[in-house]
């Protein structure tokens, strides 16, 4: 499931070499009217993407188009896109593609977003079907103009779609819903399988790459959403790496999560979308994922999904499945 070794890479990091990777200073993101702001470190060979596309590709497509459906594999920019959907899976986005909030590194779209499509909830279920699918994500855009942050329609969605498919898997990737637990709490009786609140990145970086978000507010959300869903909810949380922050600063976010109750994490490299958005400080080497890996079993998460393309809801599915085996 997790990248393999590149030839020669050492998987047993003996405590020299975590001492060295540990050791690595932060760096500052610079300001947008900066000469470095407008430069792009050039992508090294580890990420590049082989696309390919098969009838399953052409079958998510088609429906998406027909049903007026978002996916946050188009609206990120996601790379993993074409493995996904042509092995029959997408995460759907509802709740539109137009976000209240603009993340400094972020592709959605910033703006006012339209009213909600009270006959939504009916067309994802019936995707669902269309597709076969056994296993959903569900995400959203950060809806901060609806009272609840779109808690209820979440709530419709899953309650939609097991109606059409009872023993469909549904995993929810929530924004923070401005801290509201009570709204959180409508999300975790509807019975999602996990619960997925993506902390993005390190505390010393969320007023320069989150400046409407929280990092104690995130830790609260899946506090709560560990503490208070169903037996079984497995709760999970995912970071982008390469931002500026330091290797100790991550583990640190990894010890944060675990006091959390996390279970499930991923990490991955972020990609700038465009020069309007934040800048790549770092690209990981594929060595430093297996480390992050390595580190994170090792503090007690039950699956960590790091690599330098990992995103939230890559391989999602057999996340969960690698645990009830």
């Amino acid at each position: 499931m997790v990248e393999q070794a590149l030839p020669g890479q050492n998987l047993d990091f003996s405590s020299e070499r975590a001492e060295e990777l540990l050791a690595e200073p932060p760096l500052d993101i610079p300001a947008n009217t900066d000469e470095a702001w407008h430069k792009n470190i050039a992508k090294p060979s580890w990420l590049k993407v082989n696309m390919r596309t098969s009838s399953a590709y052409g079958s998510v497509n088609s429906t998406l188009k027909q049903k007026r459906l978002h996916t946050v594999c188009q609206g990120a920019r996601c790379p993993n896109i074409s493995e996904c959907w042509s092995q029959g899976t997408a995460a759907f986005m509802i709740m539109g593609d137009i976000c209240t909030r603009g993340c400094a590194y972020c592709a959605v779209t910033k703006g006012r977003p339209a009213p909600l499509d009270e006959e939504e909830p009916e067309h994802f279920a019936q995707a669902v079907q269309r597709l076969d699918m056994k296993y959903v994500v569900l995400t959203s855009v950060t809806r901060d103009d609806l009272p609840d942050g779109g808690a209820a329609h979440f709530a419709a969605v899953i309650k939609a779609i097991k109606r059409v498919n009872p023993q469909v898997d549904i995993e929810v990737l929530i924004p923070d819903l401005s801290g509201d637990l009570q709204a959180l709490d409508v999300i975790l009786e509807a019975g999602p399988r996990v619960v997925n609140h993506n902390v993005e990145t390190v505390a010393r970086l969320y007023g320069r790459l989150r400046p409407k978000g929280s990092y104690q507010r995130c830790m609260s959300i899946l506090r709560h959403a560990h503490e208070c869903s169903a037996p079984g909810t497995l709760t999970k949380s995912g970071l982008m790496v390469g931002l500026g922050e330091s290797n100790a600063e991550i583990m640190q976010v990894m010890d944060d999560l675990r006091e959390q109750g996390v279970e499930l994490l991923t990490l991955g490299q972020y990609l700038r979308p465009s020069l309007k958005h934040v800048p790549v400080m770092r690209y990981r080497t594929p060595e430093e994922f297996l480390f992050y890996r390595h580190q994170g079993l090792a503090k007690g998460f039950r699956f960590v999904e790091s690599a330098p393309l990992a995103r939230s809801s890559y391989h999602a599915r057999s996340h969960v499945e690698a645990l009830l085996k």
